[in-house]
């Protein structure tokens, strides 16, 4: 897999190996992300669920510090700690689940990219969760990927859907705080 844009374009980013339910986010899909999120210099990037890390890559790559990757599988964290060295300065990468991340974390975040599994039954809770932590303030843009079989409301606490991209099976919708 491959950085779509910015300063590390066409950067590989190696993947974890063997049957580790990873779904690497589309290029298409980051590309229009990206594209819809713009310019990226000076803002904080949060990637939970980061895996490979790619999405926080994509969006140092376009400007964004600091990246924090947080992924839980053990297995995949050698591979995402790897990735981010590519990136100068480096991603930092924690080793958590998304969940203890967000009730842990005392620093808000310009733009926060949830990606969870596909599988994942607690997105709205995670949504809830996230909008009353410290880890997003009044400006921040929350992104999240998911399944078109799932149905997200559009506002979710003080949070308010105010995009949405589909890219065959999966969707990715924008939300931010209600004004």
């Amino acid at each position: 897999m491959r950085i779509t844009g910015g300063k590390l374009t066409g950067q590989i980013v190696r993947m974890p190996e063997g049957d580790l339910k990873i779904r690497p986010a589309m290029d298409r899909m980051r590309e229009s992300v990206f594209a819809v999120l713009g310019d990226l210099s000076g803002y904080s990037f949060l990637d939970l669920f980061a895996g490979s890390g790619i999405l926080g890559l994509e969006a140092a790559s376009r400007g964004a510090g600091p990246v924090v990757c947080v992924e839980r599988d053990r297995k995949k964290f050698p591979v995402l700690l790897q990735n981010a060295t590519i990136s100068q300065p480096p991603v930092f990468c924690r080793a958590m689940p998304a969940e203890t991340f967000i009730l842990r974390n005392k620093a808000a975040f310009d733009i926060v990219f949830l990606d969870p599994p596909f599988d994942y039954r607690f997105k709205p809770q995670l949504l809830e969760r996230l909008d009353q932590s410290a880890s997003i303030h009044e400006k921040s843009i929350v992104l999240i990927h998911f399944p078109h079989e799932d149905h997200l409301p559009e506002i979710v606490g003080n949070l308010q859907g105010y995009d949405i991209r589909s890219f065959g099976r999966s969707i990715v919708r924008f939300y931010r705080k209600i004004q």
